[in-house]
């Protein structure tokens, strides 16, 4: 049989905004997003991770494969995206990487993995230098994570013009992916013939197309499957891995060409728009795999095996989501998230803001930067390496290769912090600022945050010649006006929501002191992208009255600047916190012990209103509260001081559902109403049991059992998100306690009786990581279970089984599996 020429790609876009608060580069609370910490962890939860372990499963809903689906697709993750994953969600980052080595060893040496301009900005809309930039640091930070260099790369949006391709090609870049309707003519490599108009999206899409550049370099267009890549995106095509697979291989001309049918989406449409599209997609793989008609590809794998036999050339500044070209970023164009009533007048004021802002930024970097740099524009460009790894090694390195001269510690600080307003330049044009309905959306408040960040940094490194730069920013963001009269417009919002974000060194050693006396803290620490160490630190009380003094030094891991402060705060109470702070200075010292001696007197005396009179009078100021906070550990703080509190409500609220619930299972019985106070007191006291039964260590079997038999009887709601999330990490750890235990048969027992707790629960569970680590485990066991002897073997599997079982795995079908095809990211 002659080898097939049909082969099948496709292509998953996974990405997410960058969500870190640019002051302490961590992504704080996310409400929203509950009951996940914040929109990436969700996210991640849901289509990042388990594509890196996606389920077949049988009739009885039994996991009978699993399958790395980054190994078998073509992919991109945003850098911003990767990085967090890197840093924050571990297990699925080694898959990732996994899934792309294996993805190499699929496709002849190809890898899936495709590069991305770093942060997602709407390429024909950056100028010249920018677009350079952000393919360098696409190419940087894709060799940091895969080791090798990029064929491909990703374009936000597939927003392109020609001079964006001529600059990939011009980096070493082999192709790209546009949508059908970007194509404006083709014509033959091979007879000259003239070129033939493709419009309205007309463009042959199977097989790749050469573009090539007056600079002489040329680059392979992939033009994908509109249609089919429309269905899986918004027309329920996921809905079933056969109709899938089937939908692709109909895409096949009537030929004998070689023919590469390939859809693009955004990667999210595998498990987080649409539930457990990453199994439909494994599935379908699989059915591709097993049709001996046609085969999986990647694109570098293609375009290897068949190059461009057609030439063409792209319509300039078009996207793949907007029917105007670019003009969704930068106009009222009339694509939106289909709110009505409202309008996107505040997007052309926005990059007008922006561009504006840029521009009076690059007379004063070139103009600082050669005090500093041999070439600011190319220091920038290979910053990229300082922003992927912050240790003062790769620091030094990059200052080395790129100063103008030694630099001393003030300089080395000015030349990061030019850096750092030029990065966060960067920044603040990712393409989500533009896209969503209104200007007080989280992702476009996010780029104005950025933009604050740039102002802050430009002013000190500026000074004065600095200083207009804002109130002319403000000028124009005051015409971006939200549709929400509360909004108000971009200024409004730049003032009061990021006002609120925006610090100095003073604000982290306020949240730092009002935090130490919550928390007890070593010598050094890091607190988010700042290094602390304590000078010196007393505490005085009197009843619940306690006042912390001491004395800090603050540096910014990213940019160097440091300085020294002394604190002073008074907690007397619950949410009662009143703190100051100030620069400190050697010639301080005598003036420093002499307020802390008086302050420590008064507090014994518990004379608390002379203690904030000599906090004002050495301060001159008390700024400070537990508002000042960072938003997490303000919320783990006012957590702690709740505890009492809490207890108390769910005591006298438990209290007054047992005294009434004789009354309250008649009610339920006869079908009678309940009174709204009751039915409150018992919703809250049977939740709140259950979540305790499910947070003890071990489980309270007895007690579960019992608040569910009320629950059922007194027709309660269950808090079924809360509750699952919980039962869920109680059985993430004990799995987690089993693989760490080498085979213990008392951790093995442990996970049974939760495992067998846990399925009598009257709600869904997520169990995907206590799967994928059972899975792990069975990869495993010919040589990780070090304490079992022969003899303990049988009883340890027979078990070992059936806690596979209990987690919804038909244990027979997977272990005759070759279990090195797959891996979970152990």
């Amino acid at each position: 049989m002659p080898p097939t020429k049909r082969f099948v790609c496709i292509h998953g876009h996974f990405y997410q905004p960058p969500r870190e608060n640019p002051w302490l580069e961590t992504v704080e609370t996310q409400d929203s997003a509950a009951p996940y910490h914040d929109w990436n962890e969700r996210i991640c939860a849901e289509c990042y991770a388990t594509n890196g372990a996606a389920r077949i499963v049988n009739t009885r809903n039994q996991i009978t494969r699993i399958f790395n689906n980054y190994a078998r697709i073509s992919f991109n993750l945003g850098p911003t995206l990767l990085s967090w994953i890197k840093e924050n969600a571990p297990r699925t980052y080694r898959m990732v990487l996994d899934g792309e080595r294996r993805s190499r060893k699929n496709f002849k040496g190809h890898s899936s993995a495709m590069a991305q301009v770093y942060n997602h900005v709407i390429m024909p809309l950056a100028n010249r230098r920018d677009k350079i930039t952000q393919i360098r640091w696409g190419i940087a930070d894709y060799q940091s994570h895969y080791g090798i260099p990029p064929e491909g790369m990703w374009l936000a949006e597939t927003a392109a013009d020609t001079e964006t391709l001529e600059l990939l090609a011009q980096h070493g870049i082999k192709f790209t992916v546009l949508a059908p309707h970007q194509c404006r003519r083709i014509r033959s490599l091979k007879n000259g013939e003239d070129w033939t108009l493709t419009p309205n999206a007309s463009v042959d899409t199977t097989h790749p197309y050469l573009i090539r550049f007056d600079s002489g370099v040329s680059m392979a267009i992939f033009f994908y499957d509109g249609p089919t890549s429309r269905a899986i995106a918004f027309e329920g095509l996921l809905n079933s891995g056969d109709n899938l697979a089937g939908r692709l291989k109909a895409g096949f001309l009537d030929n004998q060409q070689p023919q590469l049918v390939h859809v693009a989406t955004d990667g999210e449409s595998y498990g987080h728009h649409h539930k457990h599209g990453e199994m439909a997609l494994a599935y379908a793989l699989r059915l591709l795999e097993d049709d001996k008609n046609v085969k999986l590809s990647n694109y570098g794998s293609f375009l290897a095996q068949f190059p461009p036999e057609v030439e063409c050339q792209i319509v300039d500044n078009t996207s793949w989501s907007c029917v105007h070209g670019v003009e969704r970023w930068r106009s009222n164009c009339g694509c939106n998230g289909g709110r009505q009533g409202w309008n996107q007048l505040w997007r052309a004021p926005l990059r007008k803001a922006l561009d504006h802002l840029r521009d009076a930024l690059l007379p004063l970097t070139e103009q600082e930067g050669a005090k500093l740099f041999k070439d600011v524009w190319q220091a920038r460009d290979a910053y990229i390496e300082v922003v992927l790894d912050r240790t003062q090694e790769t620091v030094d390195h990059f200052l080395r290769e790129q100063q103008h001269h030694r630099l001393n510690d003030a300089e080395r600080t000015r030349a990061l912090e030019l850096m750092e307003m030029q990065r966060h330049a960067q920044l603040m044009y990712t393409s989500c600022g533009w896209f969503f309905d209104d200007i007080s959306g989280i992702e476009t408040v996010q780029i104005i945050a950025y933009a604050a960040r740039v102002l802050q940094l430009a002013q000190r490194l500026f000074g004065a010649e600095a200083a207009r730069l804002e109130p002319e920013f403000l000028e124009t963001m005051v015409l971006a006006r939200s549709n929400d009269a509360k909004a108000g417009d971009g200024a409004r919002i730049y003032k009061e929501k990021i006002g609120a974000l925006a610090l100095g060194l003073e604000q982290v050693a306020a949240h730092y002191a009002i935090s130490s006396i919550f928390s007890s803290f070593a010598e050094e620490i890091e607190l988010f992208c700042y290094h602390v160490r304590r000078l010196s630190y007393d505490i005085f009380t009197s009843g619940r009255g306690r006042l912390a003094v001491g004395r800090v030094r603050i540096t910014s891991i990213i940019t160097g600047e440091e300085q020294s402060f002394s604190f002073a705060v008074l907690h007397f109470g619950d949410q009662n916190i009143t703190a100051a702070v100030k620069g400190y200075a050697a010639a301080d010292a005598a003036s420093f012990e002499a307020f802390m001696a008086q302050a420590g007197e008064h507090v014994v005396r518990a004379d608390f209103p002379e203690v904030i009179r000599l906090i004002d009078r050495y301060y001159g100021h008390v700024d400070y509260s537990l508002t000042s906070l960072f938003t997490d550990e303000q919320r783990r703080i006012v957590k702690l001081i709740l505890n009492s509190t809490l207890w108390n409500i769910e005591s006298s609220l438990t209290t007054i559902y047992e005294d009434h619930a004789s009354l309250l299972h008649y009610l339920s019985q006869a079908g009678l109403p309940k009174p709204p106070a009751l039915t409150l007191a018992a919703g809250f006291a049977v939740n709140a049991g259950l979540r305790r039964a499910l947070e003890g260590d071990p489980i309270d079997q007895a007690l579960l059992r019992s608040f569910l038999t009320l629950a059922k009887a007194d027709q309660v709601q269950l808090e079924t998100v809360t509750l699952s999330y919980i039962a869920d990490q109680r059985m993430k750890r004990a799995m987690i306690e089993l693989q760490m235990s080498s085979g213990s048969a008392d951790m093995l027992e442990r996970a049974l009786n939760l495992a067998r707790i846990l399925v009598e629960l009257p709600f869904d569970l997520n169990l995907w990581q206590a799967q994928n680590i059972w899975y792990e485990i069975l990869r495993s066991s010919g040589y990780a279970l070090t304490s079992l002897s022969p003899e303990d073997r049988p009883a340890w599997d027979r078990g070992f089984s059936e806690l596979g079982r209990l987690l919804m795995i038909d244990t027979t079908a997977i272990q005759v599996q070759d279990l090195n095809v797959v891996t979970t990211g152990d």
